[in-house]
């Protein structure tokens, strides 16, 4: 596989651990953003040869900021893989494209999480000192946004009342020691850019998203529906390898912080901060549960973006025969 500074996305589905895919029934190649600091499942998948002699190919075409970006991209056809958090998928949905769901992304749980950290002196204690403060996140609409808005919902304040700024992932640090920021969150995802903040000393946590989500999928990697019906066997594959890469992830720690080294290296990014790869956290076989989608949704309908009824988590996951969903 090879890696460009242009870069930016995520990766696939479903993961049933086949050990030899079948050949796609046509020749696809699939486009997607790479995201700073990490590595996709479809990334570690091909660099694990798991599409060799399926049909299948892939192309880096740049970085994105965020989820949202990566979704823009999907929907304008500039990319055929999109990855971001599940509220942006859902708002996505709401705004009228018709994505799928394939497998979760990354997730949080006791080993992987999103973490807001202050300056040791910091007088930031617990989640009601937030409000009014500025928080440092790589983009507005996702996951970082969205667990703020539920960490002060879930204390009783206004869900708007923190300041959120655009910073990319590698100047958190920076961001939050120069004091330009009162917090930085890093995210599920950023998990490099955290190991290396935290070598360096003198931050603190004030909560993580599963203090306030519980164990969750953080975000998904999507497709859209029409690629899946136009091209299902490739999808299929293209699902269940990149999902098996994720657990290949977890039972070869070690291995998979030295593919993401490489990579990191090959696209002109510092390879030392693999090191601090945690994993994606995501649960054995990569398989979404309902809540992942659900707990989201609930929230967009308590919000007023969403009627009561109006999605459920069935018509989102990613299924072979996946059929139209009326917005």
């Amino acid at each position: 596989m090879t890696f460009h500074p242009r870069n930016l996305l995520l990766p696939a589905v479903i993961a049933l651990g086949l050990a030899t895919p079948a050949a796609a029934t046509d020749t696809v190649k699939l486009r997607y953003l790479a995201s700073q600091g990490g590595l996709a499942a479809h990334e570690l998948a091909d660099a694990l040869g798991y599409f060799k002699d399926t049909g299948i190919t892939f192309e880096n075409v740049g970085y994105a900021q965020g989820g949202p970006a990566s979704l823009i991209a999907l929907a304008s056809g500039d990319v055929e893989i999109g990855s971001a958090a599940t509220s942006a998928v859902l708002n996505s949905i709401i705004g009228g494209n018709d994505f799928v769901a394939a497998y979760p992304s990354n997730g949080i749980n006791g080993e992987v999480q999103s973490t807001f950290y202050v300056l040791e002196d910091s007088p930031i204690k617990s989640i009601k000192d937030i409000a009014g403060k500025s928080i440092a996140v790589n983009t507005l609409g996702a996951h970082l946004d969205y667990t703020i808005r539920e960490a002060l919902h879930s204390v009783g304040l206004p869900s708007d009342s923190a300041n959120q700024v655009v910073v990319p992932g590698p100047q958190l640090e920076q961001v939050l020691r120069s004091k330009q920021v009162d917090i930085a969150a890093f995210g599920y995802w950023q998990t490099t850019f955290e190991g290396a903040a935290l070598k360096n000393g003198g931050l603190r946590a004030v909560f993580d998203d599963t203090d306030v989500l519980g164990d969750i999928a953080g975000g998904f990697v999507v497709l859209r529906r029409d690629f899946i019906q136009q091209h299902p066997e490739a999808s299929k594959i293209f699902v269940e390898q990149s999902a098996r890469a994720l657990d290949y992830a977890r039972e070869h720690p070690e291995e998979t912080k030295k593919i993401l080294a490489k990579a990191l290296s090959e696209r002109g990014e510092n390879p030392d901060i693999a090191q601090y790869f945690r994993g994606y956290g995501v649960r054995a076989g990569g398989l979404p549960v309902e809540r992942d989608i659900q707990f989201w949704i609930d929230v967009l309908v308590r919000e007023g973006k969403l009627k009561q009824g109006q999605l459920a988590a069935k018509d989102i996951i990613y299924a072979a025969d996946a059929k139209p969903v009326s917005n």
